[in-house]
């Protein structure tokens, strides 16, 4: 099992879950974070973190496409390792829906 970030980070990006990885497996894109899937221990402690509830184990249905977008994204992105304050417009998106087609980016975040 491994923890993934959906789409509810995205137009988002709260990184409460960042401070709390034992490894660092959290990578930053422009508008969303992802977890690299080989990297996570499974250990669950960013799950209860995340404001927007955006963390999910993959052994949830329908998690395969997350697993991969959170693979493919992580050996592209920078690693974040430290707190940064969520995006300006995170409460209003918080629990849209729809985010992965209307927002989401692949361009990479500044990481550290």
């Amino acid at each position: 099992m491994t923890y993934v970030v959906t789409d509810n980070c995205i137009a988002c990006k709260y990184t409460d879950c960042v401070e709390v990885c034992p490894v660092d497996c959290f990578y930053e894109g422009e508008n969303m974070l992802v977890i690299h899937p080989d990297e996570c221990i499974d250990c669950g402690v960013c799950e209860p973190e995340c404001p927007a509830d955006a963390i999910r184990p993959d052994t949830e249905p329908a998690m395969e496409s997350w697993v991969e977008l959170n693979r493919k994204y992580a050996e592209l992105w920078p690693v974040l390792t430290v707190r940064k304050d969520p995006l300006p417009e995170a409460e209003a998106r918080d629990g849209e829906t729809g985010k992965l087609e209307k927002y989401f980016s692949e361009a990479a975040g500044p990481g550290n």
